[in-house]
């Protein structure tokens, strides 16, 4: 693996590719790990595109990915924590033909974190796959919301925004997916669901000599980790 890519397994357990990268760490953008510089594209690159956002957030972050060009795919992994207040806005805008746009959001929260993504298709046959996840810890408040748009004329298009968290019992969620669709897609789907371990896989663990604690870490990074392959 390149150097960035070494680094990103290493640091914060990102699976990385043979891509064009833009890397942000702590909300702030790292050149030195990065390839290419900015998320708006203009130009179309021959490898695909892998947005990294990952650290740790405090107040108000924002990040635009606007896709102007046809035939791009673009990734995006996010993998937050906070400990303080944290707002994360994510804006997608695909307007090129035949473009695709992938994203895994893994969001952990041990405070007060809100989450909005807004993923827009602007001309025809374009994608948007965004799946978030949240692992909100004792007395956390989450509000995770995310809209999918799909604009007048804009024909053949795949769209599906889902969240999905793992939740200490004193935890408060509000999940907010939503679409406003106006064109016949060729998928539009959105989704949320709260996910619980079961007796058997506790039991599995604890009888392959795991503690309690041991046993919740081990489900807490299943969830996280179990996305289907890009």
């Amino acid at each position: 693996m390149h150097n960035n890519m070494s680094y990103m397994w290493n640091e914060f357990n990102i699976k990385t590719f043979d891509a064009e990268t833009v890397v942000y760490r702590n909300g702030v953008f790292c050149p030195e790990l990065s390839t290419i510089v900015g998320t708006d594209f203009h130009t179309k690159y021959h490898r695909p595109v892998h947005i990294i956002y990952v650290g740790e957030i405090a107040g108000e972050h924002r990040l635009d990915v606007n896709i102007f060009v046809e035939n791009q795919p673009v990734f995006l992994t996010v993998k937050i924590k906070n400990k303080k207040p944290a707002f994360l806005n994510i804006f997608i805008k695909n307007a090129g033909k035949n473009s695709e746009f992938r994203g895994h959001v893994m969001l952990e929260n041990t405070d007060n974190l809100k989450f909005n993504c807004i993923a827009e298709h602007i001309v025809s046959n374009t994608t948007v796959l965004v799946k978030t996840k949240l692992l909100a810890g004792r007395n956390s408040i989450s509000k995770i919301s995310g809209v999918a748009i799909i604009d007048k004329n804009c024909v053949d298009t795949v769209s599906n925004i889902s969240f999905a968290a793992m939740a200490e019992k004193t935890a408060r969620i509000e999940f907010s997916p939503a679409q406003k669709i106006s064109a016949v897609p060729i998928a539009a789907d959105h989704s949320a669901s709260i996910y619980q371990p079961t007796a058997p896989q506790i039991e599995y663990l604890r009888g392959a000599g795991l503690s309690g604690a041991q046993v919740n870490d081990t489900l807490c990074e299943a969830f996280m980790n179990d996305f289907d392959l890009f």
